[in-house]
């Protein structure tokens, strides 16, 4: 390949964000992109030009030179390239590294080398991910099972033996544990809409006020005493057009977090903001969030250490707000506790549902 001709070549795969590297039949580079150079560590103008080999050192776990076992250019004519693995370049950071053999025609020379190289960390993170998701699925999946397998089994072997109260008692404590399962599935599902991109809204009218009211009526009606909320909402509000079933997800799982995590008074307030907006906020008045965590707050598996929980609560809250073009914010409460904020667009959709 001559350099006129390379030279288009270059011109494009400056814009591919993983790293490019191409050597012609030679083994010579002719192409070697911006990503190449950040993820190698050489510049472009010391490779170009230059054997494949010293373009891309690569070696596998047991130290073997990669080129050396793969070779491109003298090896089986049968070879197309090999898949996605991962390599190490000389100073040991990991690189994932795909190859094609491009011949003119098959069981022909090969005419050209295609490399492209990711970073090997986004991956890891991504398994770290999967097996954080794994290990606290598990874990909170087996204490309500426990729980559920437990209290069936002793009825079923002694039901006799309890009087109606006391099977009463355990039937309300597994019906319990059974909505905690359905809730921790409802979070997973959540979760991967979210990260997906596959989260749809259908959008009605929705009173944010009587949304809000509801709520705490609801926790009021429960184990909580009756001057834990104050709740104040604005005369007017502008008309709010949202996913009534996600908003009572952000709504119940803010109130919850405020009670779980909080202490003291929880404070909430429904006010219309500038720009057709409205603004719902929750306070407490517990230890609150340090600002360099705030932002941690967000991010999946996070939990404050002092009470359990998935810690995709307010992942799910930040994924379902911003779906509907708002925005969540943190800060500190009057009563020197957390305040989170929720800002959404108020107003039908300028577009048919």
């Amino acid at each position: 390949m001559t350099a006129e001709a390379a030279a288009p070549l270059r011109t494009l795969a400056d814009d591919l964000p993983d790293g490019l590297v191409v050597a012609d039949e030679r083994g010579t580079v002719v192409a070697f992109n911006p990503a190449a150079e950040r993820l190698v560590g050489l510049r472009a103008l010391d490779v170009l030009g230059g054997p494949l080999e010293q373009a891309l050192p690569l070696a596998d776990r047991e130290g073997r030179l990669w080129w050396s076992c793969a070779r491109p250019f003298d090896g089986l004519a049968t070879r197309t390239g090999h898949p996605e693995r991962t390599l190490l370049l000389p100073d040991g950071r990991e690189v994932l590294v795909v190859s094609r053999y491009v011949r003119e025609r098959p069981l022909g020379a090969v005419v050209r080398v295609v490399v492209t190289l990711r970073d090997a960390r986004a991956r890891a993170r991504e398994e770290l991910s999967r097996a954080e998701l794994v290990s606290t699925v598990a874990h909170e999946l087996r204490s309500p099972l426990t729980s559920v397998k437990g209290f069936t089994a002793t009825l079923l072997k002694r039901w006799d033996r309890f009087t109606d109260e006391q099977k009463r008692l355990m039937l309300e404590t597994v019906e319990a544990d059974a909505d905690r399962v359905t809730r921790l599935i409802t979070e997973l599902l959540d979760t991967a809409r979210i990260d997906s991109g596959r989260l749809q809204l259908q959008r009605v009218p929705v009173d944010l006020g009587a949304a809000v009211q509801r709520h705490v009526a609801g926790m009021l009606a429960g184990e909580h005493d009756d001057d834990r909320f104050t709740v104040e909402v604005d005369d007017e509000l502008p008309e709010l057009w949202a996913d009534r079933d996600k908003l009572d997800q952000v709504i119940g799982n803010l109130l919850e977090n405020a009670v779980r995590h909080g202490d003291g008074h929880v404070t909430v307030t429904v006010r219309a903001l500038p720009g057709d907006r409205v603004r719902l906020s929750v306070g407490d008045e517990g230890e609150g969030v340090a600002a360099e965590m705030r932002q941690r707050v967000f991010t999946k598996f996070w939990r404050s250490g002092r009470r359990g929980g998935t810690g995709l609560g307010l992942y799910i809250v930040r994924g379902l707000v911003e779906a509907h073009g708002g925005r969540i914010e943190i800060s500190d409460a009057p009563g020197g506790g957390a305040l989170f904020a929720v800002e959404l667009p108020s107003g039908a959709p300028d577009f048919e549902l």
